[in-house]
């Protein structure tokens, strides 16, 4: 899985799995944003798989989907505060990263 820095603190990815988890964790990150929203693919794991799985590793998990509708400000904010919040590397993922790395850049996150 290719995983794309944006800055010190925050990186993108393509969709993870829950298999991933101890491996993001191993590599340092402490909270993970989904901004995809689940039954975007049938074969995608659900948030609440991944999340169940950050728990059982210690990272923190939210969940930030961004739908057809696009972008609101009350995600914008979320992501920012999820960002603010982290205590070390977020990695944010959707489908191909897209999303995640729009988001990152309307919230002005480090």
């Amino acid at each position: 899985m290719p995983i794309y820095r944006l800055s010190e603190t925050c990186a993108v990815a393509s969709q993870i799995g829950p298999d991933d988890v101890a491996a993001l964790a191993a590599d340092g990150f402490t909270t993970i944003i989904c901004n995809r929203p689940d039954g975007e693919d049938f074969r995608q794991p659900t948030a609440s798989a991944i999340a169940d799985e950050c728990k059982a590793h210690n990272i923190t998990f939210h969940n930030i989907p961004i739908g057809r509708s696009g972008l609101t400000m009350e995600m914008v904010e979320n992501f920012r505060d999820a960002v603010t919040a982290s205590s070390g590397l977020v990695l944010a993922y959707c489908n191909s990263g897209q999303r995640s790395s729009v988001l990152w850049q309307a919230s002005g996150s480090p």
